[in-house]
């Protein structure tokens, strides 16, 4: 596709896709309410979750093309060293995946998009886990 200038229109951004900000708060918005309940991983979590909804939400919306709002706000993600003070096995791992899963699923995204988001927050969950397989889960030879 070319703009009116001629030259390619640039590729929309999956922030753009979904519907910017408003979606990422929704999608975390729903994986929080999971989180909220569940005993693996609320321990994990503060009292108040309401700051984390919204450092998640900043986050994900520039990961996906959205305004540097986490970034300047907090400075680079540094992903594994903001959460190595946690204990993160592949129970955690696997617990946070199926909320935030569960969460896509409940937004109704379109498929491609669906797959994009899955398969990042697969990755991701599976490099923040820093507890040794032995006993947390079944580990990376499922």
């Amino acid at each position: 596709m070319t703009g009116s200038d001629g030259q390619p229109a640039p590729a929309e951004s999956l922030y753009q896709r979904l519907g910017g900000e408003e979606f990422f708060v929704a999608l975390v918005e729903g994986f929080y309410a999971r989180v909220a309940g569940d005993p693996v991983l609320r321990p994990l979590y503060p009292p108040d979750l309401e700051p984390g909804k919204a450092r998640l939400a900043s986050f994900l919306a520039q990961y996906w093309g959205g305004p540097p709002r986490y970034s300047e706000a907090h400075g680079h993600p540094r992903l594994r060293m903001r959460h190595a003070h946690f204990a993160i096995g592949w129970r955690e791992r696997d617990a946070w995946v199926l909320h935030m899963r569960a969460a896509v699923e409940a937004a109704a995204v379109p498929a491609e998009d669906a797959a994009a988001l899955r398969a990042y927050f697969e990755a991701a969950a599976t490099m923040l886990v820093n507890q040794p397989a032995g006993g947390t889960g079944p580990g990376p030879s499922r």
